[in-house]
């Protein structure tokens, strides 16, 4: 009974290891394949202004949008009770203000969390007879994002933030390698997403 149980309790360790790894090394990856659009996962906004972290994405798609990976930014996510701006709107009008041009701009102001934005971007795909996305996301979060944007039948890859509060420093980087864990299995294990804090939900 004791090696059995010793043999779980490994397996899940070593479980818990392989995804902290493949998770590390998938943020260390860069993907910009020719593309129907790139979809900005959304994170806190204020009155219309993005967060930091928030900011740090939408940089990252205007210099993948000047680079011609795609030639549309699909912005996502929904608001808050007692938001008068959606997280999509937020960064719409933060990609127009900086010169994104109306006609390559997409907002889809749903979604509470990354499944729930992911699912609503899918059906907005499918509505414009697109497929393939390049997702733009922190880091830590592009495997669980990528995961889940093949589970609603997308044909996406990743390419993280490289700036803002997520990868500051290696303890903000440890911290969200571990909750980001812990979120992916818990996605695989129960098809279910987590809603909390940025990055995580």
């Amino acid at each position: 009974m004791a090696r059995v149980l010793g043999a779980a309790v490994l397996a899940s360790l070593l479980l818990v290891a392989a995804t902290a790894l493949a998770i590390w090394w998938t943020a260390r990856q860069d993907s910009r394949p020719q593309s129907d659009a790139i979809v900005v996962l959304g994170s806190a906004q204020y009155n219309g202004v993005p967060s930091s972290i928030f900011e740090a994405r939408l940089e990252h798609a205007l210099s993948l949008h000047e680079a011609g990976v795609a030639p549309v930014i699909v912005t996502v996510g929904g608001k808050a009770a007692g938001d008068a701006f959606t997280e999509a709107e937020a960064g719409r009008d933060y990609l127009a203000a900086a010169g994104i041009p109306t006609e390559a701009l997409l907002a889809v102001p749903e979604g509470v969390d990354t499944l729930e934005s992911i699912r609503v971007v899918s059906d907005a795909f499918a509505e414009r007879g697109w497929s393939s996305a390049v997702l733009v996301t922190d880091p830590w979060h592009a495997m669980r994002a990528e995961r889940m944007a093949a589970d609603a039948g997308l044909s996406a890859q990743s390419s993280p933030t490289r700036q803002g509060p997520a990868v500051q420093t290696r303890v903000t980087q440890f911290r969200y390698i571990l909750r980001e864990t812990a979120a992916y299995l818990l996605y695989r294990a129960t098809g279910e997403s987590v809603a909390g804090a940025p990055g995580i939900g």
